[in-house]
């Protein structure tokens, strides 16, 4: 599918767009939750913020269902491969649409969306150069479609995370830390004094970031 069921806030760029930027957000939310965010980015970006399709309550979506257990998050793996397939060709369509290549698009998202960002990546390489995962996680269920040659297709990932998350704990971004040094991905280990929550100084750091993978490109 390219498309996704639930609505879609876009903020266009001013101006001839300098890079696209899709911000993901966690489960229980909804596409509203980064808006705040999205709205402080560069006015020279184009940003998208979809909703997730499953539908969890009253203005509460998700991309898969999960439960927290003593060993740690459970979730479906059936839907979060569904989701990584349908946000993959969702993005496509979009930067055809917008007219913006992989080298100009990150991928971000929060928690759920970020873990959905980074299995989009990891498997598409070709198709998004920058991703972000805040206060998220890898799935190790995205292992058999990562590319042997990952390493060789210039990926740059962000990883933010609180100390005192109390949702996803720091080891799980310490864990992607690791897998994307064995993968030879590069990318940046932020952590911060916060629990499960998008910081001011993680939203800081994160347009940071995100401005300098876009906007210094020629």
């Amino acid at each position: 599918m390219s498309g996704l069921p639930g609505p879609v806030l876009e903020r266009p760029a001013q101006g001839t767009a300098q890079g696209l930027v899709v911000l993901l957000h966690g489960v229980g939310s909804n596409e509203q939750s980064l808006a705040g965010f999205a709205a402080t980015l560069d006015p020279r970006l184009h940003v998208l913020l979809p909703r997730a399709p499953l539908v969890f309550g009253p203005q509460a979506f998700g991309w898969f269902s999960v439960r927290f257990g003593a060993q740690g998050p459970v979730i479906d793996p059936a839907q979060a491969e569904a989701a990584r397939l349908q946000v993959r060709d969702w993005l496509a369509a979009q930067q055809a649409r917008l007219g913006v290549g992989p080298a100009r698009t990150v991928l971000a998202g929060f928690s759920q969306g970020g873990i959905i960002s980074a299995s989009v990546a990891l498997t598409a390489p070709a198709q998004v150069k920058s991703f972000a995962v805040l206060c998220g996680r890898i799935l190790p269920e995205i292992t058999p479609h990562i590319p042997a040659d990952i390493g060789t297709q210039g990926l740059q990932g962000l990883l933010v995370h609180g100390r005192q998350d109390e949702k996803l704990p720091f080891a799980l971004a310490e864990a992607a830390a690791g897998r994307l040094r064995a993968l030879g991905v590069a990318h940046e280990l932020r952590a911060y004094p916060a629990p499960h929550t998008l910081s001011a100084a993680m939203q800081d750091d994160t347009r940071r970031w995100i401005s300098a993978r876009l906007l210094s490109l020629r």
